[in-house]
């Protein structure tokens, strides 16, 4: 039985009572002698509730008062065990809705704070591939350069060589057009150191006037 019917059965069982008590004996056999007794009951002849002396007034409140005290021993303390418990439910749910905003907010800065390392690690990639390629860059311009310093030398060195090679044939080349020449003109027979002598000469001249 719910509190809300044990208290309607009291308070029906008690307003009973009162009734029968504030009524007293029946009387259906003479009608009411005077006014007094007329206001005692109300048009269908049943007993009024309001109307009587002070005796009835006192058993009423020794009913009011006993209907209290049922109340106090039997209803109320279901009842505020029911509101204790509504009240211990709420205070759960509003603890575990607090506890749950927590772990809510607690979950959103962990995300944050990931987002946030991801972002500073990605940078932190580029930045070091940016460096990376910088390096490279500059490994291949040097490279290039020493590279192309290396083919510029080995260039000089090859066209020097060549020079000399093609100064040393013209320069024998011409020693033996003079020696024939000097043949030719004198028609004498060169001793071979004259004609060493002589290619020697030539060379000389030749050497100074190309320089």
């Amino acid at each position: 039985m719910s509190v809300r019917t044990s208290m309607a059965a009291l308070l029906a069982a008690v307003m009973l009572a009162a009734a029968a008590l504030a009524a007293g004996p029946p009387a259906h056999d003479a009608p009411p002698a005077d006014g007094a007794a007329a206001a005692a009951h109300d048009s269908h002849g049943r007993p009024n509730l309001f109307a009587g002396g002070l005796g009835n007034a006192i058993i009423t409140l020794i009913i009011f008062g006993i209907v209290l005290a049922v109340l106090g021993q039997k209803a109320w303390p279901q009842l505020l065990r029911v509101l204790n418990e509504r009240e211990h439910q709420i205070r759960g749910a509003l603890e575990d809705a607090r506890r749950e905003r927590l772990a809510a907010e607690k979950l959103l800065a962990d995300y944050k704070r990931q987002i946030d390392k991801a972002r500073e690690e990605a940078t932190a990639i580029v930045e070091e591939g940016r460096r990376d390629a910088e390096v490279v860059r500059r490994r291949i311009q040097d490279e290039a350069r020493q590279e192309a310093g290396e083919t510029l030398e080995r260039a000089k060195r090859e066209i020097a060589l060549a020079r000399d090679t093609a100064v040393k044939e013209l320069y024998d080349q011409a020693a033996e057009v003079a020696v024939r020449v000097a043949a030719g003109v004198i028609r004498k027979e060169l001793r071979a150191e004259d004609h060493r002598a002589l290619v020697n000469e030539s060379l000389a001249r030749m050497k100074a006037s190309s320089n």
